[in-house]
Protein backbone atom coordinates (compact mmCIF):
# COMPACT_ATOMS: atom_id res chain seq x y z
CA UNK A 1 0.00 0.00 0.00
CA UNK A 2 1.16 3.52 -0.77
CA UNK A 3 1.47 5.55 2.39
CA UNK A 4 1.09 8.72 0.36
CA UNK A 5 -2.13 10.67 0.82
CA UNK A 6 -4.17 11.96 -2.10
CA UNK A 7 -5.77 15.38 -2.46
CA UNK A 8 -8.60 15.38 -4.96
CA UNK A 9 -8.62 18.61 -6.94
CA UNK A 10 -9.75 19.88 -10.32
CA UNK A 11 -9.94 23.66 -10.80
CA UNK A 12 -13.29 23.14 -12.55
CA UNK A 13 -14.96 22.37 -9.19
CA UNK A 14 -15.04 26.14 -8.59
CA UNK A 15 -17.82 26.20 -11.19
CA UNK A 16 -20.15 24.91 -8.45
CA UNK A 17 -21.58 28.40 -8.18
CA UNK A 18 -25.15 29.28 -7.24
CA UNK A 19 -24.57 32.92 -8.15
CA UNK A 20 -23.76 36.27 -6.52
CA UNK A 21 -24.90 36.66 -2.93
CA UNK A 22 -25.34 32.93 -2.33
CA UNK A 23 -23.54 31.78 0.85
CA UNK A 24 -21.88 28.84 -0.93
CA UNK A 25 -19.26 31.05 -2.58
CA UNK A 26 -16.79 28.92 -4.57
CA UNK A 27 -13.99 31.33 -3.64
CA UNK A 28 -13.73 29.26 -0.45
CA UNK A 29 -12.56 26.29 -2.54
CA UNK A 30 -10.06 28.29 -4.58
CA UNK A 31 -8.61 29.98 -1.48
CA UNK A 32 -8.26 26.65 0.33
CA UNK A 33 -6.36 25.13 -2.59
CA UNK A 34 -4.09 28.20 -2.76
CA UNK A 35 -3.38 28.07 0.98
CA UNK A 36 -2.51 24.36 0.73
CA UNK A 37 0.00 25.36 -1.94
CA UNK A 38 1.29 28.43 -0.10
CA UNK A 39 2.19 26.26 2.90
CA UNK A 40 3.89 23.65 0.70
CA UNK A 41 1.47 20.86 1.56
CA UNK A 42 0.85 19.98 -2.08
CA UNK A 43 4.41 18.62 -2.16
CA UNK A 44 3.49 16.17 0.62
CA UNK A 45 0.67 14.38 -1.18
CA UNK A 46 -0.47 13.34 -4.62
CA UNK A 47 -2.85 15.77 -6.36
CA UNK A 48 -5.46 13.83 -8.33
CA UNK A 49 -8.12 15.16 -10.69
CA UNK A 50 -10.69 12.39 -11.05
CA UNK A 51 -13.36 12.00 -13.71
CA UNK A 52 -16.94 13.10 -13.06
CA UNK A 53 -19.22 10.42 -11.63
CA UNK A 54 -21.04 8.69 -14.47
CA UNK A 55 -24.74 7.99 -14.52
CA UNK A 56 -24.42 4.41 -13.26
CA UNK A 57 -22.43 5.69 -10.28
CA UNK A 58 -24.92 8.48 -9.54
CA UNK A 59 -27.71 5.89 -9.59
CA UNK A 60 -26.06 4.07 -6.67
CA UNK A 61 -27.76 6.73 -4.51
CA UNK A 62 -29.91 9.00 -6.70
CA UNK A 63 -33.12 8.18 -8.57
CA UNK A 64 -33.01 8.27 -12.34
CA UNK A 65 -35.85 10.81 -12.59
CA UNK A 66 -33.93 13.16 -10.28
CA UNK A 67 -30.71 12.86 -12.31
CA UNK A 68 -32.76 13.65 -15.43
CA UNK A 69 -34.22 16.70 -13.65
CA UNK A 70 -30.74 17.96 -12.73
CA UNK A 71 -29.61 17.57 -16.33
CA UNK A 72 -32.68 19.46 -17.57
CA UNK A 73 -32.17 22.29 -15.07
CA UNK A 74 -28.50 22.38 -15.99
CA UNK A 75 -29.35 22.81 -19.68
CA UNK A 76 -32.18 25.32 -19.06
CA UNK A 77 -31.79 26.97 -15.63
CA UNK A 78 -34.69 29.34 -16.27
CA UNK A 79 -37.02 26.37 -16.56
CA UNK A 80 -36.30 25.08 -13.04
CA UNK A 81 -39.51 25.61 -11.06
CA UNK A 82 -38.61 24.29 -7.62
CA UNK A 83 -39.53 20.68 -8.32
CA UNK A 84 -36.90 18.20 -7.11
CA UNK A 85 -35.57 21.08 -4.97
CA UNK A 86 -34.07 22.73 -8.07
CA UNK A 87 -34.62 26.43 -8.75
CA UNK A 88 -35.16 27.30 -5.08
CA UNK A 89 -33.46 29.99 -3.01
CA UNK A 90 -31.16 27.39 -1.47
CA UNK A 91 -30.46 25.56 -4.72
CA UNK A 92 -30.84 27.91 -7.69
CA UNK A 93 -30.34 26.21 -11.04
CA UNK A 94 -27.30 27.26 -13.06
CA UNK A 95 -25.80 26.32 -16.40
CA UNK A 96 -23.53 23.28 -16.11
CA UNK A 97 -24.89 22.34 -12.67
CA UNK A 98 -25.09 18.62 -13.51
CA UNK A 99 -21.56 18.49 -14.88
CA UNK A 100 -19.84 20.23 -11.96
CA UNK A 101 -21.93 18.40 -9.34
CA UNK A 102 -20.96 15.09 -10.97
CA UNK A 103 -17.32 16.26 -11.01
CA UNK A 104 -17.34 16.90 -7.24
CA UNK A 105 -19.03 13.53 -6.68
CA UNK A 106 -16.41 11.90 -8.89
CA UNK A 107 -13.63 13.20 -6.67
CA UNK A 108 -15.17 11.59 -3.58
CA UNK A 109 -15.89 8.31 -5.36
CA UNK A 110 -12.31 8.17 -6.69
CA UNK A 111 -11.01 8.94 -3.18
CA UNK A 112 -12.98 5.95 -1.88
CA UNK A 113 -11.64 3.69 -4.63
CA UNK A 114 -8.03 4.80 -4.03
CA UNK A 115 -8.21 4.18 -0.30
CA UNK A 116 -9.94 0.80 -0.56
CA UNK A 117 -7.61 -0.46 -3.28
CA UNK A 118 -4.53 0.68 -1.38
CA UNK A 119 -3.37 3.38 -3.80
CA UNK A 120 -3.51 5.81 -0.87
CA UNK A 121 -3.98 5.42 2.86
CA UNK A 122 -5.83 8.75 3.21
CA UNK A 123 -7.67 10.84 0.64
CA UNK A 124 -9.14 14.33 1.04
CA UNK A 125 -11.85 15.98 -1.07
CA UNK A 126 -12.61 19.27 0.65
CA UNK A 127 -14.86 20.25 -2.28
CA UNK A 128 -17.20 17.41 -1.25
CA UNK A 129 -19.25 16.66 1.83
CA UNK A 130 -22.51 17.75 0.16
CA UNK A 131 -24.50 15.77 2.69
CA UNK A 132 -28.02 17.19 2.32
CA UNK A 133 -28.76 15.96 -1.21
CA UNK A 134 -31.45 13.28 -1.09
CA UNK A 135 -31.92 10.29 -3.40
CA UNK A 136 -34.71 12.18 -5.13
CA UNK A 137 -33.97 15.85 -4.62
CA UNK A 138 -31.56 18.71 -4.04
CA UNK A 139 -31.46 20.29 -0.59
CA UNK A 140 -29.40 22.73 1.44
CA UNK A 141 -26.92 23.83 -1.30
CA UNK A 142 -26.32 20.16 -2.25
CA UNK A 143 -27.18 18.65 -5.66
CA UNK A 144 -25.48 15.23 -5.64
CA UNK A 145 -24.56 13.56 -2.37
CA UNK A 146 -20.89 12.76 -2.94
CA UNK A 147 -20.46 11.41 0.61
CA UNK A 148 -23.26 8.86 0.15
CA UNK A 149 -21.96 8.01 -3.34
CA UNK A 150 -18.46 7.34 -1.99
CA UNK A 151 -19.91 5.02 0.66
CA UNK A 152 -22.17 3.28 -1.87
CA UNK A 153 -19.14 2.70 -4.12
CA UNK A 154 -17.23 1.17 -1.20
CA UNK A 155 -20.13 -1.23 -0.62
CA UNK A 156 -20.16 -2.05 -4.33
CA UNK A 157 -16.46 -2.90 -4.09
CA UNK A 158 -17.21 -5.38 -1.31
CA UNK A 159 -16.58 -3.39 1.87
CA UNK A 160 -18.71 -4.87 4.65
CA UNK A 161 -18.59 -2.06 7.24
CA UNK A 162 -18.24 1.68 6.57
CA UNK A 163 -18.47 4.29 9.31
CA UNK A 164 -19.45 7.86 8.43
CA UNK A 165 -18.78 10.61 10.99
CA UNK A 166 -20.22 14.06 10.23
CA UNK A 167 -19.18 17.08 12.32
CA UNK A 168 -20.76 19.77 10.13
CA UNK A 169 -22.97 22.14 12.13
CA UNK A 170 -25.97 20.80 10.16
CA UNK A 171 -27.36 17.29 10.45
CA UNK A 172 -26.02 14.87 7.80
CA UNK A 173 -29.56 14.01 6.78
CA UNK A 174 -28.98 12.90 3.20
CA UNK A 175 -26.30 10.36 4.09
CA UNK A 176 -28.43 9.05 6.94
CA UNK A 177 -31.42 8.71 4.59
CA UNK A 178 -29.39 6.83 1.97
CA UNK A 179 -28.37 4.11 4.45
CA UNK A 180 -31.31 4.23 6.90
CA UNK A 181 -31.96 0.49 6.60
CA UNK A 182 -28.43 -0.69 5.75
CA UNK A 183 -26.59 -2.45 8.60
CA UNK A 184 -23.27 -2.13 6.72
CA UNK A 185 -23.12 1.65 7.24
CA UNK A 186 -22.89 3.38 10.62
CA UNK A 187 -23.73 7.09 10.34
CA UNK A 188 -22.85 9.40 13.24
CA UNK A 189 -23.77 13.09 13.07
CA UNK A 190 -22.74 15.70 15.65
CA UNK A 191 -24.63 18.91 14.90
CA UNK A 192 -26.51 21.91 16.24
CA UNK A 193 -29.93 21.03 17.66
CA UNK A 194 -32.73 20.72 15.07
CA UNK A 195 -34.88 23.14 17.07
CA UNK A 196 -32.56 25.97 16.06
CA UNK A 197 -31.14 24.95 12.67
CA UNK A 198 -31.83 23.50 9.23
CA UNK A 199 -32.72 20.77 8.33
CA UNK A 200 -34.70 20.35 11.57
CA UNK A 201 -33.73 16.68 11.79
CA UNK A 202 -31.11 14.64 13.59
CA UNK A 203 -32.86 13.92 16.88
CA UNK A 204 -31.36 11.27 19.19
CA UNK A 205 -34.39 9.07 18.53
CA UNK A 206 -33.45 8.74 14.84
CA UNK A 207 -31.59 5.42 14.97
CA UNK A 208 -32.28 3.67 11.64
CA UNK A 209 -34.91 1.11 10.68
CA UNK A 210 -35.27 -2.53 9.71
CA UNK A 211 -31.91 -4.27 9.41
CA UNK A 212 -30.31 -0.86 9.93
CA UNK A 213 -31.85 -0.24 13.34
CA UNK A 214 -29.05 1.08 15.56
CA UNK A 215 -26.81 2.21 12.69
CA UNK A 216 -27.87 5.88 12.72
CA UNK A 217 -26.59 7.96 15.65
CA UNK A 218 -27.42 11.62 16.20
CA UNK A 219 -25.93 14.02 18.74
CA UNK A 220 -27.73 17.39 18.60
CA UNK A 221 -25.92 20.08 20.60
CA UNK A 222 -27.37 23.20 22.23
CA UNK A 223 -26.86 26.45 20.33
CA UNK A 224 -23.87 28.28 21.76
CA UNK A 225 -21.81 25.14 22.44
CA UNK A 226 -18.11 26.09 22.43
CA UNK A 227 -14.77 24.31 22.13
CA UNK A 228 -14.69 22.33 25.37
CA UNK A 229 -18.27 21.12 25.00
CA UNK A 230 -17.98 20.27 21.30
CA UNK A 231 -14.80 18.23 21.68
CA UNK A 232 -16.18 16.57 24.83
CA UNK A 233 -19.37 15.59 22.97
CA UNK A 234 -17.41 14.11 20.06
CA UNK A 235 -15.27 11.98 22.34
CA UNK A 236 -18.23 10.96 24.52
CA UNK A 237 -19.92 9.22 21.58
CA UNK A 238 -17.76 8.58 18.51
CA UNK A 239 -14.79 6.45 19.68
CA UNK A 240 -16.89 3.94 21.61
CA UNK A 241 -19.20 3.39 18.64
CA UNK A 242 -16.31 2.93 16.22
CA UNK A 243 -14.65 0.47 18.61
CA UNK A 244 -17.82 -1.64 18.60
CA UNK A 245 -18.59 -1.33 14.86
CA UNK A 246 -15.01 -1.97 13.65
CA UNK A 247 -15.29 -0.19 10.29
CA UNK A 248 -13.05 -1.22 7.43
CA UNK A 249 -13.07 2.36 6.13
CA UNK A 250 -13.78 5.65 7.92
CA UNK A 251 -15.43 8.48 5.98
CA UNK A 252 -15.57 11.84 7.76
CA UNK A 253 -17.25 15.13 6.85
CA UNK A 254 -15.68 18.34 8.16
CA UNK A 255 -18.06 21.22 7.52
CA UNK A 256 -16.36 24.33 8.91
CA UNK A 257 -19.67 26.00 9.82
CA UNK A 258 -19.42 25.05 13.50
CA UNK A 259 -17.13 28.10 13.81
CA UNK A 260 -18.14 31.07 15.93
CA UNK A 261 -17.78 33.39 12.91
CA UNK A 262 -20.05 31.35 10.65
CA UNK A 263 -23.03 33.47 9.57
CA UNK A 264 -25.54 30.62 9.16
CA UNK A 265 -25.39 28.78 12.49
CA UNK A 266 -25.07 29.20 16.25
CA UNK A 267 -22.24 27.09 17.63
CA UNK A 268 -19.16 28.82 19.07
CA UNK A 269 -16.33 26.51 18.00
CA UNK A 270 -12.85 27.76 17.12
CA UNK A 271 -10.51 26.74 14.33
CA UNK A 272 -8.35 25.11 17.00
CA UNK A 273 -11.17 22.82 18.16
CA UNK A 274 -11.91 21.92 14.54
CA UNK A 275 -8.23 20.95 14.16
CA UNK A 276 -8.45 18.87 17.36
CA UNK A 277 -11.42 16.88 16.00
CA UNK A 278 -9.75 16.46 12.59
CA UNK A 279 -6.73 15.03 14.43
CA UNK A 280 -9.02 12.73 16.44
CA UNK A 281 -10.66 11.44 13.23
CA UNK A 282 -7.23 10.65 11.79
CA UNK A 283 -6.27 8.78 14.95
CA UNK A 284 -9.57 6.88 15.02
CA UNK A 285 -9.06 5.80 11.40
CA UNK A 286 -5.73 4.28 12.39
CA UNK A 287 -7.10 2.74 15.55
CA UNK A 288 -10.21 1.12 14.07
CA UNK A 289 -10.00 1.13 10.24
CA UNK A 290 -6.36 0.23 9.46
CA UNK A 291 -5.80 3.90 8.63
CA UNK A 292 -8.24 3.86 5.69
CA UNK A 293 -9.61 7.40 5.84
CA UNK A 294 -11.60 9.51 3.39
CA UNK A 295 -12.01 13.11 4.61
CA UNK A 296 -14.52 15.49 3.00
CA UNK A 297 -15.34 19.18 3.34
CA UNK A 298 -18.93 20.37 3.70
CA UNK A 299 -20.51 23.60 4.85
CA UNK A 300 -18.66 26.71 5.91
CA UNK A 301 -19.67 30.24 5.01
CA UNK A 302 -16.98 32.39 6.62
CA UNK A 303 -15.25 31.94 3.27
CA UNK A 304 -12.06 33.94 3.94
CA UNK A 305 -11.30 33.73 7.66
CA UNK A 306 -12.35 30.18 8.48
CA UNK A 307 -12.88 27.72 5.64
CA UNK A 308 -9.44 27.87 3.95
CA UNK A 309 -7.59 27.55 7.25
CA UNK A 310 -9.79 24.76 8.59
CA UNK A 311 -9.53 22.57 5.51
CA UNK A 312 -5.83 23.29 5.07
CA UNK A 313 -5.34 21.89 8.57
CA UNK A 314 -7.33 18.82 7.44
CA UNK A 315 -5.08 18.38 4.39
CA UNK A 316 -1.95 18.73 6.53
CA UNK A 317 -3.16 16.09 8.98
CA UNK A 318 -4.01 13.68 6.16
CA UNK A 319 -0.62 14.30 4.52
CA UNK A 320 1.22 13.47 7.75
CA UNK A 321 2.48 17.07 7.95
CA UNK A 322 0.10 18.80 10.36
CA UNK A 323 0.35 22.57 10.25
CA UNK A 324 1.38 24.04 13.62
CA UNK A 325 -1.34 26.39 14.90
CA UNK A 326 1.12 29.24 15.38
CA UNK A 327 2.18 29.09 11.71
CA UNK A 328 2.21 32.51 10.04
CA UNK A 329 0.19 32.60 6.83
CA UNK A 330 2.28 33.56 3.77
CA UNK A 331 1.80 37.15 2.64
CA UNK A 332 1.31 36.05 -0.97
CA UNK A 333 -1.84 34.18 -0.01
CA UNK A 334 -3.19 37.18 1.89
CA UNK A 335 -2.58 39.34 -1.16
CA UNK A 336 -4.58 36.89 -3.26
CA UNK A 337 -7.40 37.02 -0.71
CA UNK A 338 -7.49 40.81 -1.02
CA UNK A 339 -7.34 40.70 -4.82
CA UNK A 340 -10.25 38.26 -5.00
CA UNK A 341 -12.48 39.53 -2.19
CA UNK A 342 -11.26 43.01 -1.16
CA UNK A 343 -11.01 41.62 2.37
CA UNK A 344 -8.03 41.16 4.66
CA UNK A 345 -7.04 37.55 5.24
CA UNK A 346 -6.14 36.03 8.62
CA UNK A 347 -2.55 36.21 9.87
CA UNK A 348 -2.03 32.83 11.53
CA UNK A 349 -3.33 29.25 11.40
CA UNK A 350 -4.97 29.57 14.83
CA UNK A 351 -7.72 31.40 16.69
CA UNK A 352 -5.42 31.50 19.71
CA UNK A 353 -7.19 28.69 21.55
CA UNK A 354 -4.64 25.90 21.10
CA UNK A 355 -4.36 23.54 22.87
CA UNK A 356 -8.07 22.94 23.41
CA UNK A 357 -8.88 21.65 26.89
CA UNK A 358 -11.95 19.50 27.59
CA UNK A 359 -13.04 16.99 30.20
CA UNK A 360 -13.62 13.35 29.20
CA UNK A 361 -17.07 11.81 29.68
CA UNK A 362 -15.51 8.98 31.70
CA UNK A 363 -14.59 11.50 34.41
CA UNK A 364 -18.28 12.01 35.17
CA UNK A 365 -21.13 14.18 33.98
CA UNK A 366 -23.45 16.88 35.30
CA UNK A 367 -27.14 15.90 34.92
CA UNK A 368 -28.11 19.59 35.13
CA UNK A 369 -25.81 20.65 32.27
CA UNK A 370 -27.55 21.07 28.89
CA UNK A 371 -24.61 19.69 26.92
CA UNK A 372 -24.33 16.62 29.14
CA UNK A 373 -28.09 16.12 28.86
CA UNK A 374 -27.68 16.08 25.07
CA UNK A 375 -24.85 13.55 25.22
CA UNK A 376 -26.82 11.34 27.60
CA UNK A 377 -29.92 11.45 25.36
CA UNK A 378 -27.85 10.20 22.43
CA UNK A 379 -26.13 7.48 24.41
CA UNK A 380 -29.47 6.29 25.83
CA UNK A 381 -31.09 6.19 22.37
CA UNK A 382 -28.28 4.63 20.36
CA UNK A 383 -25.86 2.75 22.57
CA UNK A 384 -28.13 -0.09 23.83
CA UNK A 385 -29.03 -0.87 20.18
CA UNK A 386 -25.35 -1.65 19.63
CA UNK A 387 -24.97 -3.62 22.85
CA UNK A 388 -23.24 -0.74 24.64
CA UNK A 389 -24.00 0.70 28.06
CA UNK A 390 -25.45 4.23 27.93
Amino acid sequence: MSGRAQLMWDEAVTGYDFGPGHPMDPVRLALTRRLVGALGLDRELEIVAAKPAGESTLRLVHREDYIDAVKAASADPAGADGSYGLGTLDDPAFAGMHEVSALIAGQSVAAAEAVWRGDALHAVNFTGGLHHAMPGGASGFCVYNDAALAIARLLELGVERVAYVDVDVHHGDGVQAAFWEDPRVLTISVHEHPRTLFPQSGWPQETGAGAGEGTAVNLPLPAGTGDAGWVRAFHAVVPELLAEFRPQVLVTQHGADTHFEDPLAHLAVSLDAQRAVQTACHELAHEYADGKWIALGGGGYAVVDVVPRSWTHLVGIAAGKPVAPETVIPEGWRQEVYARTRRLGPLRMTDGRWPVSWSPWEDGYDPADRLDQAILATRRSAFPLRGLLP
